[in-house]
């Protein structure tokens, strides 16, 4: 069974950065976001897609090699937004 948060995140992230030949299932949970040649997301889009986690999760993402490590794939991201509940320090 899908993880929830999973899902949540990769419909965040296809209509966050507009990706219209994306579907969200088709994006594996362990796929580097950034980097890969399959996505061709840059640093502007990292950009719009902290902004976007922080006003949807109430979240804070401090420095930019946290924001590298929270980014890195779906995965990740789902296993920082856990770490950090909303309210908690970066």
């Amino acid at each position: 069974m899908p993880d929830p948060l999973h899902t949540r995140l990769k419909v965040l992230i296809v209509e966050t950065l507009k990706l219209d030949d994306v579907l969200p299932e088709d994006i594996p949970d362990e796929e580097p976001l950034f980097g890969s040649p399959r996505f061709g997301l840059d640093s502007i889009d990292a950009l719009e897609l902290v902004l976007r986690l922080e006003k949807e999760f109430g979240l804070k993402i401090g420095s930019s090699e946290e924001s590298r490590r929270a980014l890195s794939s779906v995965a990740g991201l789902a296993a920082y937004i856990r770490a950090h509940p909303p309210g908690s320090p970066p």
